[in-house]
């Protein structure tokens, strides 16, 4: 099984988890992650998002939308 083929079978339970865990720093059993494992958990929670969110869902999305206008936006 290739590392695609790994992350199709993710359910999205099984992403909640990773994702919970990676936020958190720690396994649900307690044991901290390792740095190694942090990255490997981030690759696979924004590759499965890329295949299974919709984009304004997935990890790192920016909304590059309309802002609303404020005291910032008035030129001086």
């Amino acid at each position: 099984m290739d590392y695609q083929q790994l992350i199709d079978t993710l359910s999205p339970e099984i992403y909640q988890s990773l994702k919970r865990s990676l936020e958190v720093g720690k396994w649900p059993d307690g044991k901290p992650l390792t740095g190694e494992q942090r990255r490997n958990t981030m690759a696979a929670i924004i590759a499965w998002g890329e295949k299974h969110l919709p984009e304004k869902e997935r990890v790192g999305y920016i909304d590059k939308g309309h802002k609303a206008g404020g005291s910032c936006d008035d030129p001086e």
